[in-house]
């Protein structure tokens, strides 16, 4: 197998590009239609064409207008997926834009047939949650790659398993970005198809020869640069797509996973540690004029680098004899489902898996050999002014955590209530009555926040605090 071409579907800012370039991997094309991301696109791959709107592209393969790739890319949203809209569902206004991706693998691969061509390999990665959707929202997805006639109704799909199917074989495993070396948890799907004589258990899945490690113990407290550091955890919490508008809004606010204490005051992560913590260069996105929550956005929606610079190393190498599991078809029966009379498909769980004497299969988010980075490789001295969070937010932060009877990281409760008491309870007080109020206040108020205090004190924008409560009786 010789794969040397991409087209790339649903972009983003190209994690792709930037994991399998270096490997020898050329991109052909671009489909992405958010404005952001294509800025990003157009700066740092300007002679790679962006094609825009994925529901054009399987026309334009159709009628020669672009090339047929060898592999192509995509991490399409799943939420309009229905069994009752199943290969009929592209006629809804919304569009079915997963089905869509399968449109475009069955468009580019006829062309190839007619240039006597393999099919295409197809790579998929979304949420983990995709497996568990109401909907069978993956059912629907690997049922039409795999050729079948009917969906395979599966309403708890495993983090990995192998499928066989009459027309491509498809395989799938929940990885996590921490064990690739980034400091954040970050498990997501990744699902790679072929023709039926491509096995792509061959490339996710790996014979188990060590012991599968655990994320290792780092300093919390340390100097980098001439500033100290502090940080609540080894790792993160995953980077989600919000983060620079509801950064205060997610659990992770209060294990502490996504703040950074400098030098005694707090501050959320910068949008150059976001880049850092998904495996891209540093001021990959910091284009001119760019906002930090545009930044903030097209990282978190992107793709961990490492784990797809992993995963296109193994496609690299692939030979297709690693192991052969059609010879184990008795070890597996207890794990194989009989697809009508047009194939199979095998559930492997999330853990090791005996196969025999000789072969355990290693299915699990871990990979046989881990690379560890902690927070140190992470943080920079250079975070600008206005993520770091007032004493008011600090105030905020804390109250809000006992309005809801949240859990809180207790070192970083120390930190905010530290920070908090730089100020009084009547500064505080008139300070915060100036927020918008939210959906715990007991006092709504249509009041508007100058804009410092909204970007110094966001954590005030959600709710008020009870009447008679101060930073001194929070515990």
């Amino acid at each position: 197998m010789n794969i040397t071409t991409v087209g790339s579907v649903c972009s983003g800012i190209e994690a792709a590009s930037v994991a399998w370039e270096p490997l020898g991997l050329h991109f052909e094309w671009f489909s992405e239609i958010a404005s952001f991301p294509s800025q990003v696109l157009e700066d740092k791959y300007p002679n790679i064409v962006n094609l825009g709107d994925m529901n054009d592209i399987p026309e334009k393969l159709t009628d020669n207008l672009i090339s047929t790739p060898d592999l192509i890319c995509g991490g399409t949203p799943c939420q309009a997926f229905s069994l009752a809209g199943w290969k009929t569902g592209l006629n809804d206004d919304r569009g079915n834009l997963t089905l869509r991706f399968v449109d475009i693998v069955e468009a580019n691969d006829a062309q190839r047939l007619k240039k006597g061509l393999s099919p295409s390999i197809v790579f998929w990665e979304n949420v983990e949650g995709v497996l568990t959707d109401k909907t069978n929202a993956f059912g629907c997805l690997v049922s039409s790659l795999a050729g079948f006639s009917n969906v395979i109704d599966i309403r708890k799909w495993p983090s990995a398993g192998l499928i066989r199917g009459p027309k491509r074989n498809v395989a799938w495993r929940v990885l996590d970005a921490k064990f690739f070396g980034v400091p954040q948890q970050r498990k997501r799907l990744y699902l790679l198809a072929g023709g039926t004589d491509f096995f792509p258990e061959n490339i996710l899945f790996e014979k188990h020869t060590n012991d599968l490690q655990e994320f290792p113990n780092a300093k919390l407290s340390f100097e980098k640069d001439g500033h100290r550091f502090e940080v609540f955890r080894e790792y993160t919490d995953c980077l989600y797509s919000a983060y620079g508008t509801k950064w205060n809004g997610n659990a992770a606010a209060y294990n502490g996973s996504l703040f950074v204490v400098q030098d005694d005051r707090i501050r959320r992560l910068s949008p150059l540690e976001c880049e850092r913590l998904m495996g891209f260069p540093d001021n990959y996105t910091n284009l001119k004029g760019a906002k930090k929550t545009n930044r903030y956005q097209a990282t978190g929606n992107s793709w961990a680098v490492p784990v797809v610079k992993w995963i296109g190393r193994q496609l690299i190498d692939y030979s297709g004899d690693k192991f052969n599991l059609s010879e184990y078809r008795l070890n597996l029966s207890g794990r194989t489902l009989l697809v009508e009379n047009e194939g199979s498909f095998v559930d492997f769980g999330k853990d090791l898996v005996y196969i025999n004497d000789d072969l355990t299969l290693n299915c699990t988010c871990i990979p046989e050999n881990c690379v560890f980075s902690d927070m140190h490789d992470i943080v920079s001295a250079d975070a600008p002014e206005d993520i770091y969070i007032s004493p008011v937010g600090c105030y905020g932060i804390v109250r809000r955590k006992q309005e809801r009877n949240l859990n809180i990281n207790s070192r970083l409760e120390e930190v905010l209530l530290n920070i908090s008491s730089q100020m009084t309870p009547e500064e505080i007080e008139k300070r915060s009555r100036v927020q918008k109020r939210g959906r715990f206040s007991d006092n709504p108020s249509d009041d508007d926040a100058s804009d410092t205090d909204l970007e110094s004190s966001e954590a005030l924008q959600e709710s008020d605090e009870p009447e008679q409560m101060s930073i001194f009786n929070l515990g």
